[in-house]
């Protein structure tokens, strides 16, 4: 490959699959170096993607690579341990992405993170893709840590390009911080946010376009936040099946990784008057086709905010049996009392998944 990563030697253990796409599998597991210390790592996995994918999969690692090489020493991004063909191994961060976190009001966290941007900035890094809240990690130490810089470009000076593509950085971290803390932004920062780029109005009318013809209509990817695949396309089917059972009021489903390299599904099911085996044999009749979910539990009560939406952020952390990482989510008595009962029933034991990115 054309980018040479120093040489650190080790062997990367794999622990748990977290999540599998078109151009890579995100793998969760240790690094140990030649010297022996483990550290927790993450590999980007593309030995196995279909051949007319991989050079642009190789193209994605190698950019990553060479971006979070350059940043390293931030403190807000992760380090890289090795780069080679077929797989990208770079550091571990404990946390929970933005769209789980979802720390309204945290004026600290968002501080940090126009701090980490700040840093990545200036080492002439434009990341190119913060309008996704799964690339702001919400670290257990309240720290935010920028993520997944596959399509971060890396330049020799601050050149007019530069700048272009780091005012969008900071207008998509500002669309961040609006969504969660409207209170803290400045004057300015709400100018910037009401103007965008020549050249991203301009890609918004074209480019914008052809780009999500060629990844989602020709390599069939779509960006799930982090949900599998089997989630979003199977999920809204078996929860609209089990919505009509009688007694059911509501259905919520998350996946998580299992042992098989694969993704099971976790139904909550809030109902009263019914069974699990009831559920179950409905599913099975209704929707012969698809494999039902691997755990279903029934629930007096599932957890909602003041609007009375459900809490995906603290149920995907049940469903992936992180419940360590239930303390960094804020709530009330009435979705603490619904959660404690759903976290005294759950039906994922697994520790496969011990939080972070």
């Amino acid at each position: 490959m054309s980018l040479t990563v120093p040489a650190k030697g080790g062997v990367f253990e794999l622990d748990t699959v977290l999540k599998r796409d078109t151009f890579s599998t995100i793998e969760r597991g240790f690094w140990r170096d030649a010297a022996g210390t483990v550290y927790p790592a993450v590999r980007r996995n593309y030995a196995e993607v279909k051949w007319w994918v991989k050079p642009l999969a190789r193209h994605f690692a190698a950019r990553e690579a060479r971006a979070l090489m350059r940043a390293e020493g931030s403190g807000h991004t992760v380090p890289v341990y090795a780069l080679e063909e077929g797989y990208l191994v770079r550091g571990f961060v404990d946390g929970i992405p933005l769209q789980i976190a979802r720390p309204r009001g945290d004026r600290a966290y968002f501080a940090s993170a126009r701090k980490g941007l700040r840093e990545v900035h200036r080492r002439n890094i434009a990341h190119n893709d913060l309008a996704k809240p799964q690339n702001w990690l919400y670290a257990a130490d309240g720290r935010a840590v920028l993520m997944d810089f596959q399509l971060a470009m890396v330049f020799s000076r601050r050149s007019k390009a530069f700048r272009v593509a780091a005012y969008e950085d900071i207008r998509h971290f500002l669309k961040q911080k609006r969504s969660y803390c409207p209170e803290a932004l400045t004057a300015r920062e709400k100018k910037i946010l009401a103007r965008k780029s020549l050249f991203t109005r301009v890609w918004m009318k074209t480019g914008k376009k052809v780009y999500n013809f060629v990844t989602r209509r020709l390599l069939n990817y779509h960006d799930t936040e982090g949900r599998g695949p089997r989630a979003m396309e199977q999920g809204p089917r078996i929860a609209s099946a089990l919505g009509e059972v009688t007694g059911v009021r509501h259905v919520h489903i998350c996946d998580f990784p299992t042992a098989g390299h694969s993704f099971g599904l976790y139904a909550f099911v809030e109902a009263e008057g019914t069974t699990e085996e009831a559920l179950r044999a409905h599913l099975a009749a209704r929707l012969p086709d698809l494999l039902p979910p691997e755990h279903l539990q029934l629930v007096p009560a599932l957890p909602r905010d003041k609007e009375g939406a459900v809490r995906d952020d603290l149920l995907r952390l049940v469903a992936l049996n992180q419940l360590d990482q239930l303390s960094q989510l804020p709530r009330g008595p009435e979705e603490e009392a619904a959660l404690t009962v759903i976290v005294r029933e759950r039906r994922n034991l697994s520790d496969r998944v011990r939080g972070g990115i």
